[in-house]
């Protein structure tokens, strides 16, 4: 939720909530929305953890064009959140945990999940490919020790790729339901667009703190 600038708290955002706090009234640009916010001077930013969030996929599945175009996006987002920040605070971490680069090596990380699964519904398998809940290949891939440049562009590729596989995709496959392995829940390819767009801005919002 975000706070508007009568101190209220307003409008869902994605399953977490950012509280953004300026001296002045400003014009914020963040995830490639503008919102006019004004209070005091304290930050507070609070993020559920993602395999605590719930999903309801009700919508019309006539929505995928724009999940498309919130997919597309997320390159350019990510890279904007990263610009000019210093290699030493982008692999700052706390004990165990990833780094914002490794946040980055996430999301190319899961690039070929999501595609395994836009081809399950292609194929007419009867469940979504599983993921490994351990996230052992992210901890794995020493990601810190590569260019950011690098995973940037890895990940640009990756992602333009399975929106123009998407985008190929007859438009009556879009309703079609699958089970999700973990939520144990039918779910549409619609609905995985939607998933993966939800992932993306769960990861830029944690990129986005530890890195400012």
């Amino acid at each position: 939720m975000l706070l508007a600038s009568n101190g209220s708290l307003s409008a869902p955002f994605a399953g977490h909530f950012l509280v953004l706090v300026k001296k002045k009234s400003t014009l914020l640009r963040f995830f490639g929305r503008a919102s006019s916010i004004s209070h005091s001077d304290i930050v507070m930013t609070q993020i559920a953890k993602w395999f605590e969030r719930k999903f309801e996929f009700s919508f019309p599945v006539e929505l995928y064009p724009d999940l498309c175009v919130r997919l597309r996006g997320t390159p350019a987002r990510l890279e904007e959140l990263v610009r000019g920040c210093a290699h030493e605070r982008m692999v700052q971490s706390d004990e165990g945990k990833w780094s914002a680069q490794e946040h980055v090596g996430h999301l190319l990380e899961l690039e070929p999940l999501w595609m395994a699964r836009v081809e399950d519904f292609v194929s007419g398998r009867n469940e979504l490919s599983v993921a490994d809940l351990s996230n052992r290949s992210t901890f794995e891939a020493r990601y810190n020790e590569r260019a950011i440049g690098k995973i940037l562009a890895d990940f640009r590729q990756a992602r333009t790729a399975l929106v123009e596989r998407v985008e190929g995709i007859d438009a009556a496959l879009f309703g079609k339901n699958l089970l999700h392995p973990r939520l144990k829940t039918p779910m549409r390819l619609v609905d995985h667009l939607f998933f993966v767009a939800e992932h993306d801005d769960h990861h830029l919002a944690i990129i986005w703190e530890m890195a400012r």
